[in-house]
């Protein structure tokens, strides 16, 4: 029972709070005084929390005064996610929730007083929708583990009821790939950074993979080299089997990406993201260039920077993307000053005008978005175009489909004739566009693919 006892102008009630001391072996006890209390007030304030205790609904007053601040310290350490989530996790809490709630009792945070913050944090102009509701996203689980921990009683995110009024998420604006724009992005990627490039901006578009899984391909799981190369012996006899059968088909496989240890360390090479390892095969046209590409240099990954290193080193929307697709200026020829008189100075690099293409403003990352544009096109199956993709089908389709040969061999064939259609329309047009003359290797193959087009009949 509550027990209720004046202190000078106060009411004080001690309840049992359920627990031990385990040194002692004493009951611990919990308090609360007011000036405002009368001693049947204060009395049944005690009551109401030895009911709190009975029903398992109990906070200490001792647990809930731990700070965010303290939490905040000690939470992230609680997280089994990747090195790259666990840093962005930290960075949310270092730069947003522990400036605002570090000095507030992880108790005492009202419902009121989140949606509040939740509201002026997404008026921040230096903050998006998509980041806030990730910094929100983190908060929300913070508080849903401080129930669990015995600091709160319920969290003070509500997720269940809506409330305010209803606000459609924007959404990109996008329009549909076209093979002439991925074109035009390769003749500029060749004008501005080699073979290298007008590769890169086919391989994109017609694999589907990631950007940082493009950086990071090797030599070894690229065609024409893998399945051969495989270094797994199981995964090489299966491979083997059924990519280079009675009826072969040219594939890569993504095995690796490259970023950086928890965001900031060394670059390395890490599994794919959601650990998305897959084969794709490749039309007949991109496994030419991919061969082509690899006999003219020696360096363990596909595709290399503009200096011969890894592009993973490069900031590559500024440095790569952004003039190939938005176009830019000559730079063969300049004019600058120089101790106080004009001159006309040589680029060390001199690359010709670039025009530019559909595009231009837009991301890189469109061209893998293109990619599944194309397969929903051409009616490849859901399990096949999401598997391509490197997503998982969830639930029972997900779990009794599976991928076949024929699956496979009709992507590979799609998008073979797709390229067919395109330079059949295109003709000599193909290299007339060219911002510099093609390289020979690169202009007889232009033009056998022009040859073949003629003749082809899909």
């Amino acid at each position: 029972m509550p027990y209720i006892e004046r202190r000078g102008r106060s009411v004080r009630v001690r309840w049992d709070t359920g627990r031990v001391d385990p040194d002692t072996g004493k009951k611990i006890y919990d308090s609360l005084s007011s000036t405002d209390w009368s001693e049947d007030e204060a009395y049944d304030y005690g009551l109401d929390r030895e009911a709190d205790v009975r029903n398992d609904r109990y906070i200490s007053r001792r647990d809930g005064s731990i700070l965010m601040r303290d939490y905040c310290r000690t939470w992230p350490d609680t997280l089994d996610v990747g090195h790259l989530r666990l840093h962005n996790v930290r960075s949310f809490i270092r730069l947003y929730i522990e400036p605002r709630w570090g000095d507030v009792p992880v108790g005492d945070i009202k419902p009121s007083q989140y949606r509040l913050w939740e509201k002026e944090l997404k008026a921040r102009p230096n903050v998006g929708t998509r980041y806030a509701g990730e910094i929100l996203l983190v908060f929300s689980m913070m508080m849903d583990d401080a129930v669990d921990d015995g600091l709160r009683a319920a969290s003070p995110v509500k997720r269940k009821s809506r409330r305010g009024k209803y606000k459609k998420k924007p959404r990109e604006k996008k329009r549909e790939m076209r093979i002439e724009d991925v074109h035009r992005l390769a003749l500029n990627a060749l004008a501005f950074w080699g073979l290298d490039g007008y590769v890169f901006m086919y391989t994109m578009p017609f694999t589907g993979m990631r950007p940082g899984e493009l950086y990071a391909l090797r030599r070894e799981f690229c065609h024409p080299a893998w399945p051969a190369s495989d270094p797994d012996p199981e995964r090489r006899e299966e491979s083997l089997q059924r990519y280079r059968g009675d009826e072969p088909m040219p594939a890569l496989r993504v095995e690796w990406q490259y970023q950086r240890e928890n965001g900031t360390g060394p670059i390395k090479l890490f599994p794919p993201k959601y650990e998305s390892y897959r084969d794709l095969v490749v039309p007949a046209f991109l496994a030419e260039l991919l061969e082509m590409l690899l006999d003219s240099h020696e360096a363990p990954t596909v595709f290399r920077g503009i200096g011969g290193g890894s592009l993973a080193n490069a900031n590559f929307t500024y440095h790569y993307w952004r003039p190939i697709a938005d176009g830019r200026e000559s730079r063969e020829r300049y004019e600058r000053v120089r101790l106080g008189q004009q001159q006309t100075a040589g680029s060390r690099r001199p690359v010709p005008e670039l025009p530019a293409t559909g595009y231009a403003g837009k991301r890189l990352y469109l061209l893998r978005h293109g990619h599944k544009e194309w397969l929903d096109e051409d009616g490849h199956s859901r399990i096949a175009t999401e598997t391509r993709m490197g997503h998982e089908v969830a639930g029972v389709e997900g779990l009794y489909a599976n991928v076949t040969t024929g699956m496979e061999r009709a992507i590979m064939e799609t998008l073979q004739a797709r390229w067919m259609r395109f330079v059949a329309r295109e003709g000599e047009r193909l290299w007339e566009s060219s911002p510099i003359p093609l390289p020979p290797p690169l202009m007889e193959w232009m033009k056998a693919q022009v040859k073949a087009a003629e003749e082809f009949d899909g």
